[in-house]
């Protein structure tokens, strides 16, 4: 009976403290979207540079170089007809090897090609062999591998791209940790936006507020109709933030899949939505997914606290 009758009081929905006066549902909604829509920038950076340090550990860091020169002469000690088979009989034989590919005269032609012009085909002197060499996981030792190509063809090099790529994963590295810094200046500042937003509405409701809490109304019950009202305005401006980045990361990934995609591809069929829908990872749709929620437990929490503390200071 009690219950029925602050019910009858009270309906639900009834709005005792005016927090619909005191947290607009236009300014705070569209301050958490704008920072939803930059931590989705910041969370898709920081994707993109871990994939892309994954592409280069697997891909280039894994790649060596073996040039040997006049590649038809015959090889040493005369267990291989040429110098090139006698490498290429060395590099079958080494562990950590996973595979090799000798260069036709035409794919060398079209390495020279951008400094050699036409005269790439024609050229008097003779090219060296290249062999495209691809480590496996436990490479071997590449000194010991040179001075074993030396010996069975003098003059052959192997260059490893280990050097630059190194260079270039630190370059990543500090880009993820720019990234993730930018991420959490934006959830500092989210937070930082909803204790303004509050303690305005907390001073903007302050008369009404304490005839309530000096009627009964304990601080937890306060501040948790604050909390709950923030919640739902940041939960709306996450989702704002989230729909209004996808069309970004979209575009972005549209632009990008000529550096990801396999060399040959066609690109008329790239330009699809549903393909590039496809093309953002799969972390990248669970964060997006997940912004929404997370800018409102950071509202209720960040509620909670802000509230809490001003009453405490109430006389």
């Amino acid at each position: 009976m009690a219950t029925e009758a602050r019910a009858r009081l009270r309906p639900a929905g009834f709005d005792d403290l005016g927090l619909r006066r005191a947290l607009s549902d236009r300014l705070l909604p569209a301050l958490v979207a704008a920072m939803a829509f930059l931590a989705a920038l910041a969370l898709a950076g920081f994707l993109a540079a871990a994939g892309l340090s994954r592409h280069w550990r697997e891909g280039a860091a894994a790649a060596l170089t073996v040039q040997v020169p006049d590649p038809g002469e015959p090889g040493q000690g005369g267990d291989h007809a040429t110098r090139r088979e006698a490498v290429l009989a060395l590099l079958r034989a080494t562990p950590g090897i996973a595979n090799m590919r000798p260069l036709s005269e035409g794919e060398l032609a079209d390495l020279l090609h951008p400094w050699l012009g036409a005269s790439a085909t024609s050229l008097a002197v003779p090219l060296p062999a290249v062999i495209a060499v691809r480590t496996a996981e436990t490479a071997p030792d590449l000194a010991a591998l040179a001075a074993r190509l030396t010996a069975a063809a003098p003059g052959a090099l192997i260059e490893s791209h280990g050097a630059w790529v190194a260079r270039l994963l630190q370059l990543i590295d500090s880009l993820r940790a720019c990234a993730a810094l930018a991420l959490l200046v934006v959830v500092g500042v989210a937070a930082l936006v909803v204790v303004v937003a509050t303690r305005a509405g907390l001073s903007a409701r302050r008369q009404a507020i304490e005839i309530v809490h000096g009627l009964g109304a304990t601080d937890g019950y306060i501040a948790a109709r604050f909390a709950a009202r923030t919640r739902r305005l940041a939960f709306g401006g996450g989702m704002i933030g989230a729909l209004g980045a996808l069309p970004v990361l979209l575009q972005l990934a549209h632009l990008a899949a000529p550096f990801t995609a396999p060399l040959g591809a066609e690109r008329g069929a790239a330009s699809g939505v549903w393909l590039r829908l496809l093309a953002l990872p799969a972390p990248l749709w669970l964060g997006l997914a997940l912004l929404p929620p997370a800018a409102a437990l950071l509202g209720w929490l960040t509620a909670q606290a802000t509230v809490r503390a001003w009453l405490r200071r109430l006389p």
